[in-house]
């Protein structure tokens, strides 16, 4: 019996990761023909129908490229670092809400807070591996960047915490049957977002990968295999971070197409937003983090606890 459900829960796991994977290829593809149509010229359109194959020959492509390195770098961290950033990026997808529960646990929120704070790590590692000055600077701009952000990330799952009183995923399904978090609490839904475009390095908030002032940033020195790891394991954020968005604040019934129609309107936000805003200043990413979106998001986590109590004590 336990075999089997083992067995089950294992092949859940890899159509999960394959499905995961497809479905970067085709946010690249996605992102590609948006960014074209933004900048009034055509994505790509040359390859099969309508350029839908394209991804797949891009991936061909840089797993079949000559592997560098660099002959100052350190060669173990420098070779894994990739690796073990799409290997957390995935195992992040394990916090989905399935309803069949062999997967779901109930210390979800707990468990993506940990992946999320070890995916600094490997930016870093990448970074100062390389033994490049730009790539060590993209690194540590990222770092820095990702741990202001995460606490605002962890302050607004503090706030529904308190609120749902659960760490399960599956509770915001629950809850969110008859009315969407997001009409409770639209300034954390907008504070979310952004986090999410600064936590996943994304436009405006790319600073870890500069390419006007830093060279590529952290992945100066990357090619082929390794640059196509980093890759994959950023769009994979990009997506899990537009599912979370979804569970959160909009419902999370994964047993509705509704719900995957939200999941890629809020991936389709992050490419409309890089075709569109120009790159912070880093003075002003910092300042953003600290001085705006710290107070919004514990005024909001005292007011949650403050409606939890005045419930609980009306209770008892």
């Amino acid at each position: 019996m336990y075999l089997g459900d083992l067995i089950l829960m294992i092949l859940c796991m890899l159509i999960l990761v394959i499905c995961v994977l497809v479905g970067v290829a085709f946010l690249t593809l996605l992102e590609r023909k948006v960014l074209g149509y933004i900048q009034i010229r055509k994505g790509p359109n040359k390859v099969g129908f309508m350029g839908i194959p394209q991804p797949f020959c891009d991936a061909i492509k840089l797993f079949s490229k000559e592997q560098t390195y660099p002959l100052l770098s350190n060669y173990i961290m420098y070779y894994y670092s990739p690796i073990i950033s799409l290997f957390l990026s995935l195992l992040l997808w394990v916090v989905m809400p399935y309803s069949m529960g062999l997967i779901s646990f109930n210390l979800g929120l707990l468990f993506f807070l940990c992946i999320t704070s070890m995916g600094v790590y490997t930016v870093m590692i990448a970074g100062w591996s390389s033994n490049s000055s730009y790539s060590l600077l993209g690194g540590m701009r990222a770092v820095a960047q990702t741990i202001s952000y995460e606490v605002s990330l962890a302050l607004i799952l503090m706030s529904f915490m308190i609120l749902i009183g659960g760490f399960s995923l599956m509770d915001y399904y629950k809850y969110q049957i008859y009315m969407w978090m997001i009409y409770l609490s639209l300034p954390l839904a907008f504070i979310w977002f952004v986090s999410s475009l600064a936590e996943t390095n994304r436009t405006p908030f790319d600073f870890a990968e500069g390419e006007s002032e830093l060279v590529s940033g952290f992945n100066v020195e990357y090619s082929s295999g390794g640059f196509a790891l980093i890759f994959l394991s950023e769009y994979s954020s990009i997506l899990f971070m537009s599912m979370m968005f979804s569970v959160l604040f909009l419902g999370s019934d994964l047993m509705s197409l509704t719900f995957y129609i939200k999941m890629v309107f809020i991936s389709f936000a992050f490419v409309w937003v890089r075709g569109t805003l120009p790159r912070y200043r880093y003075d002003k990413l910092m300042y953003l983090a600290w001085k705006s979106f710290l107070p919004v998001s514990l005024n909001y986590l005292f007011l949650y606890l403050g409606i939890s109590v005045l419930y609980y004590s009306m209770l008892i």
